[in-house]
């Protein structure tokens, strides 16, 4: 017994309203030619990711963090034009932005 037929029982008199499937729009990222750089360091001894060189809009390179951030399960932020991912996740990342339609460029070590 599904959910329907449930609520069906609970509320008999009820008519369920018609509604449409709207389709929904996906969020499109501005792609660029020039590569994105992806780069490692270390700030106070701990690893951090560092992707800079996107020159569309400060809101969809804003869109990109989080959702790197979320597919990582990993801590970050966004400044100065600059995405900083906690830890050292060039390859993970670089696999995500090449699936996307991004060019990378992986930059020391």
């Amino acid at each position: 017994m599904d959910l329907q037929d449930q609520l069906k029982n609970l509320f008999p008199d009820h008519e369920p309203e018609e509604t449409e499937a709207t389709p929904q729009e996906k969020d499109t990222i501005w792609l660029q030619d020039n590569p994105i750089i992806c780069k490692y360091e270390k700030r106070k001894g701990k690893p951090i990711t560092i992707l800079e060189g996107y020159n569309g809009a400060d809101s969809d390179f804003k869109k990109l963090a989080k959702e790197l951030k979320t597919k990582l399960s990993v801590g970050g932020s966004f400044k100065n034009g600059q995405i900083i991912i906690q830890g050292d996740y060039r390859d993970k990342i670089m696999a995500l932005l090449k699936e996307k339609g991004f060019a990378v460029k992986r930059v020391g070590g």
